[in-house]
Formats: C-alpha cells, sequence, structure tokens
C-alpha cells in the first residue's frame, strides 16, 4: 500500500472569482436584497438596473464622494489662475496707462476669472468622474456573465465582489440562494 493512500485527493482547482451574481425579476426585490446584503456585512456589493432604482444606493451603503471638494478646488484654482494671468500681464509684464486708471484695475479682470473658474470647475469635475468611476474601462468582469445583457431590458442584478472584506466563496453563494433570486450566476475573473 503506498504511503499517500490514505490521503484524500485534491478537488479540481477553482477559477478564480470575480464575485457571485444573483437576477432579480422586479426593482423592489432588488432593492430588498440590496438591504440585505449590506445588513450582511457586504460592504462592496454592486447593483446594476435598466433604470434609476429609488433609495438602492442608500440600500448598498454609498457614501459621499469628494467630487463637490474637487470641484471647487478646481474653480478656485481656474480663477486665481486667470486673475493672476491678467495681473501680470497689465502690471508687471505691458503696464499701458490708458485713461488715467490704476494699473490693477480688477473690475476688468472679473469676466474672464469667473469663465476660467467655470472651465476649471468643470475640468476638475470631468476628471474626479473619470477617475473615480474608473474608466476608461473596455471591460468589465461582469460583461462575461451569463444573461447579464438582460440587464439593460428587463432583469434586476446583485453582484457580491470577491474583494469585499466580507466575502467567501460559498457563504455568499448560500447568501444569495437565500434571497431567492431568479438565477445566481458565477462571474469569472
Amino acid at each position: 500500500m503506498s504511503r499517500h493512500a490514505g490521503m484524500q485527493q485534491d478537488a479540481k482547482p477553482r477559477a478564480p472569482l470575480w464575485g457571485w451574481m444573483a437576477g432579480f425579476g422586479t426593482a423592489d426585490a432588488l432593492l430588498d436584497a440590496a438591504r440585505k446584503a449590506h445588513d450582511a456585512g457586504y460592504r462592496r456589493a454592486e447593483a446594476y438596473s435598466p433604470f434609476h432604482v429609488e433609495g438602492l444606493a442608500e440600500a448598498l451603503g454609498s457614501r459621499r464622494t469628494h467630487v463637490p471638494a474637487i470641484v471647487f478646488l478646481g474653480g478656485l484654482a481656474g480663477a486665481v489662475g486667470g486673475f493672476f494671468m491678467q495681473w501680470y500681464a497689465a502690471v508687471v509684464d505691458y503696464p499701458i496707462n490708458v485713461g488715467g486708471r490704476p494699473l490693477n484695475s480688477w473690475p476688468m479682470f472679473v469676466p474672464v476669472t469667473f469663465e476660467l473658474a467655470v472651465l476649471g470647475g468643470a475640468l476638475a469635475a470631468v476628471l474626479a468622474l473619470l477617475i473615480g468611476s474608473g474608466l476608461p474601462r473596455i471591460t468589465h468582469p461582469v460583461f462575461r456573465a451569463k444573461d447579464f445583457d438582460l440587464a439593460t431590458r428587463n432583469r434586476f442584478f446583485l453582484c457580491l465582489r470577491s474583494d469585499d472584506p466580507a466575502f467567501e466563496r460559498e457563504g455568499a453563494a448560500r447568501f444569495l440562494d437565500s434571497l431567492e433570486p431568479m438565477r445566481r450566476i458565477e462571474v469569472p475573473a
């Protein structure tokens, strides 16, 4: 008898898993499932829906973003930069006395300063959106999940990600099954 005969053979290695996804038929079922997932400790759960579901973000425990502060700082940088650019040109680089007015006549700097504040805020908002959303992203693991194309038509999905601290492969699968979805889908990494 071989010395390894008593050892149990290892099971087939499992494929890397990005998460588990459950499909629901109604927005209310998705909302209820999202609340239960958050209450169960899943903090990185994601929901996909063909239209906006009121209260879904709160049910998933979404946090406030830093986008307003980033937009404010971008607008402030644009305003300060615009004012400084005009002041430097009119006072330091090429001073011209027009009609006896002072060189640093701030009222004439207001329109350009305002426009550059708006431009700076808009550019900061776009950059915050792209960086915060992880864009540009050509593909996403959930796109490979079976039936995920229905998320744009008539199906509602809740995805528990494997990088969530509360995620455990079999436990997450049992949890999703307890929510009684139409279908539970494995999302490969």
